[in-house]
């Protein structure tokens, strides 16, 4: 049966892990996880794959967007391609401008959203949609990302 490991006590729980015997610390991760630790795994990453997990009960684990982004660069690692990090597409206070159909439109990249036409809209996509009345990707629209060849 595993642990559930309640938010009140997770510092403190988090402070004494450094202070259990090996064997505990395996036995913690038994109970945690339902599996036996690797055999070889060395003690600091096992602590630290424990306190993971504990918080990881807690708070919760990553989100799906962010195990796939994780995924795909295991995979390009696993073949030898570079791993490029994910960026976001434009820092808050940028200010991008497209021409489209003889008319400049100006947006300003900021902490909740863009600003259009003096309102914030959630997406750069979403103001794509309304300056085309059609689906596009914000990013590319605006010329944040290229085109497929």
């Amino acid at each position: 049966m595993r642990r559930k490991v309640v938010r009140e006590g997770l510092a403190q729980r988090l402070t004494d892990l450094p202070s259990l015997a090996l064997p505990d610390l395996k036995a913690l991760w038994t109970e945690l996880t339902g599996n036996e630790p690797p055999a070889r795994m060395r003690r600091d990453l096992l602590l630290r794959a424990v306190a993971y997990r504990m918080q990881e009960q807690v708070y919760g684990g990553l989100g799906a967007v962010i195990r796939r982004r994780l995924l795909h660069a295991a995979e390009n690692a696993s073949a030898g391609r570079p791993v490029v990090p994910a960026e976001s597409p434009a820092k808050p206070g940028t200010r991008l401008l497209r021409e489209w159909q003889g008319v400049t439109h100006e947006v300003i990249v900021e902490d909740t959203g863009v600003r259009y036409r003096g309102a914030v809209w959630p997406s750069l996509s979403a103001v794509a949609r309304e300056i085309t009345g059609a689906r596009w990707s914000g990013p590319r629209f605006f010329g944040l990302k290229e085109t497929s060849p």
